[in-house]
């Protein structure tokens, strides 16, 4: 008589482990398929498309035909009115620089105060019109500073300030001052927020040890504040400069360039070729060319970045 052998269950084999990794890169590459889809369709190919288009005289209707070469950089570089709204530009970045950043850093020192009452109010009243729509800021500010009916100018003749209304926008004179102030204060929270997480890399310990030795509030933001958070600094300084040249939004809304071009800026300079349908014909090969311009301008001062900011590196590490 014979017995049969029972045979156990045999279990699954659990995948190895290099397998269930390349199963995880897998998913990771197609999860990245669609940012690198859009990221291509509308950021690579634009500026890739663009720098074909800045060598021929287009109107954007059909394919590119006429070859111009350099013409259309040789204008540029020779009009007045593109370098009229590449200074005007450089002034927006020199308001950023000169006085949004420093403000925001002495700002940030002081709600980076844990003594300081309702600090979480104060950063968030500060940070509110960075996530503002700029179109809604630009027509509220029209409202205000509006030489008529204007809240600032009713305010100004009511304490005596003036003896008459000012024309904050229609000036030539004073409408571009006007709108780097009010573009500093759109963007004065984003450069709090940067300059508030720099000052919390600072290692609480340093400023205990420095109070031991007797140091006082300039010691301590000279000899530890500022060292640390120097190679943040740069960074800031960067990210300030390029956010300052794309004041687009902020001057179409309020000032559309004007009056007489006084306030125009290189973005709106491009898009008055490219899309304003004042002009008699589009011209998106030079609205391209001034845009190559931008870009590469915009570029170099970034590369100058680079060692500045490999220097504060090395001076930190020492």
């Amino acid at each position: 008589m014979t017995t049969a052998v029972m045979k156990a269950p045999t279990k699954p084999r659990a995948p190895s482990k290099t397998r269930a990794r390349r199963q995880a890169v897998l998913w990771g590459w197609l999860f990245l398929v669609p940012l690198v889809v859009l990221f291509t369709a509308f950021s690579l190919w634009p500026i890739i498309a663009s720098w074909g288009y800045a060598f021929f005289d287009w109107d954007g209707v059909g394919p590119p035909e006429v070859f111009v070469g350099l013409d259309n950089f040789r204008e540029a570089l020779n009009s007045s009115a593109f370098w009229n709204a590449f200074w005007n530009s450089f002034f927006f970045s020199l308001g950023a620089l000169f006085v949004e950043l420093p403000a925001a850093l002495c700002l940030a020192m002081l709600l980076n105060n844990t003594l300081l009452r309702g600090r979480t109010f104060y950063r968030l009243a500060i940070f509110l019109p960075v996530v503002s729509t700029t179109a809604v800021i630009g027509l509220v500010i029209a409202v205000l500073l509006a030489p008529v009916g204007g809240v600032v100018n009713e305010v100004l003749l009511t304490i005596g300030f003036v003896d008459r209304p000012i024309n904050f926008l229609g000036n030539p004179d004073i409408a571009l001052p006007t709108l780097v102030v009010v573009d500093i204060w759109k963007g004065f929270g984003i450069t709090l927020i940067y300059w508030l997480a720099a000052l919390q890399t600072v290692p609480k310990d340093l400023y205990e040890a420095a109070k031991l030795d007797g140091a006082g509030a300039r010691q301590q933001l000279a000899n530890i504040t500022v060292p640390v958070i120097m190679p943040i600094a740069v960074v800031i300084l960067l990210l300030t400069f390029q956010r300052s040249l794309n004041t687009f939004d902020l001057v179409q809304a309020v000032t559309g360039g004007g009056p007489v071009f006084s306030t125009d800026v290189l973005p709106t300079y491009i898009y008055r070729y490219a899309f304003d349908a004042n002009i008699a014909a589009p011209r998106y090969g030079f609205a391209c060319a001034v845009g190559v311009i931008f870009g590469v301008f915009t570029l170099i001062i970034t590369l100058l970045q680079g060692p500045l900011l490999a220097g504060r590196l090395k001076r930190s590490a020492q």
